[in-house]
């Protein structure tokens, strides 16, 4: 059992929590090559709060580009932020914006995991039908 404040000391709340839940079965390697992965691709909480302050001065919808939400982020820039309504929306809601965001990378980062750590059998290639076909 890897000890995420140990790979990953800067979580914290809910988002501990979970990654908690997900590194209980890992062992100290693949905690390790599971927190390189999640904190390279996360997104802190305070970087989209700047963002979405920074969408009162013209540019809204900065945020919503990093989190990947293209469409919404072309949006907010030509409607204001959807006349600053969304905008403030999500300056109240920017922590659970980012903890859905990087639940989100934490499951990519697990199947990007599971497709790397499959047991590939071991020995010479099972002869296949075609093998037997291309002798002849």
């Amino acid at each position: 059992m890897a000890n995420v404040l140990k790979h990953l000391p800067e979580l914290e709340g809910m988002e501990l929590g979970y990654i908690q839940g997900i590194l209980k079965n890992m062992d100290e390697e693949q905690a390790a090559l599971f927190s390189q992965v999640y904190r390279a691709r996360r997104k802190d909480s305070q970087m989209i709060l700047v963002l979405c302050l920074i969408g009162f001065f013209g540019f809204a919808g900065l945020h919503r580009f990093i989190l990947g939400q293209i469409g919404l982020g072309i949006l907010y820039l030509l409607t204001l932020g959807l006349c600053f309504i969304g905008t403030i929306v999500d300056l109240v809601n920017y922590k659970s914006l980012a903890y859905e965001f990087n639940i989100k990378v934490a499951h990519e980062t697990l199947s990007l995991m599971s497709t790397n750590y499959e047991i590939k059998p071991a020995g010479p290639k099972p002869k296949t039908d075609e093998d037997a076909t291309d002798q002849q």
